[in-house]
């Protein structure tokens, strides 16, 4: 098999992680166009210690760590969307870590190999990067939960990251009041409720009227992952980790276009 026929796959999400990291659809481009060219005139190799996606963004990282430092402070970064401004005030080795693990879904150990760095150093780095999100993007929540005690641990989540939980609902009618008193800038739900209602049906109804990210946290992930389209983006599934919850609210945030500040 050709080396394109090998990476033909991976280049449309390298292309894509390649963009977002520089903050700039052509400087992006070009630094994946040198990766392959480095590739195809023998001067950079696929490790063959990785599995071939990670391997290509490891060769994406040997050319970019080589000049990239130069991109910091383009004044072409400085147009792009909301979200590509947020990613370049984050530190180039933290954003490449989130990127890496947020948007490209590679694990920390996967995301180690690319960066030629150790697991904790990762995490650490995703830590950093989390912290920068958290302390931009504070919002008003709205925790969907009829579990009291799973509700007070939210809720604390919530607060340790910075945001303000303006109201809890047990319900669906509760939480569609909810909203329709104070609109918050994320909402956290369960899907089955108090009485019997569904939070997924208030979730839909929520989002009809505003543009809201969404984070499901459920001990039902099989009612929402029917293999139907649209399926949420995010799903944490009960008994969570703290940190995959904290990871989630801070993606959530950071990827949606729509978020609502505290005043």
């Amino acid at each position: 098999m050709s080396l394109l026929a090998r990476l033909a796959p991976h280049l449309p999400y390298v292309r894509r992680y390649a963009r977002a990291l520089t903050g700039d659809q052509t400087t992006g481009d070009n630094y994946v166009r040198v990766a392959l060219e480095a590739l195809a005139a023998g001067e950079q190799q696929l490790s063959q210690d990785m599995t071939p996606r990670v391997a290509l963004y490891h060769v994406f990282h040997t050319i970019w760590a080589s000049t990239g430092a130069r991109l910091e402070g383009r004044p072409e970064a400085e147009g792009g969307d909301e979200a590509s401004r947020r990613l370049m005030r984050i530190s180039p080795r933290s954003r490449q870590a989130f990127l890496l693990t947020a948007l490209e879904g590679f694990t920390p150990s996967e995301t180690a190999q690319i960066l030629g760095s150790d697991v904790s150093s990762v995490e650490s780095l995703i830590s950093d990067a989390q912290a920068d999100i958290d302390a931009e993007l504070a919002t008003d929540v709205l925790i969907i939960e009829d579990e009291a005690i799973i509700s007070a641990d939210i809720e604390n989540l919530v607060k340790d990251l910075g945001h303000r939980v303006t109201a809890t609902a047990t319900t669906h009618d509760e939480a569609v009041d909810a909203v329709a008193r104070h609109k918050p800038g994320l909402v956290l739900a369960d899907i089955q409720l108090a009485d019997g209602s569904s939070g997924i049906d208030a979730v839909k109804d929520i989002l009809k009227a505003i543009d809201v990210p969404v984070i499901f946290i459920t001990a039902f992930p099989e009612r929402l992952l029917t293999g139907e389209r649209p399926e949420p983006t995010f799903l944490i599934t009960k008994p969570f980790q703290p940190e995959t919850v904290k990871a989630a609210i801070s993606q959530a945030l950071f990827f949606h276009p729509g978020r609502r500040e505290i005043a």
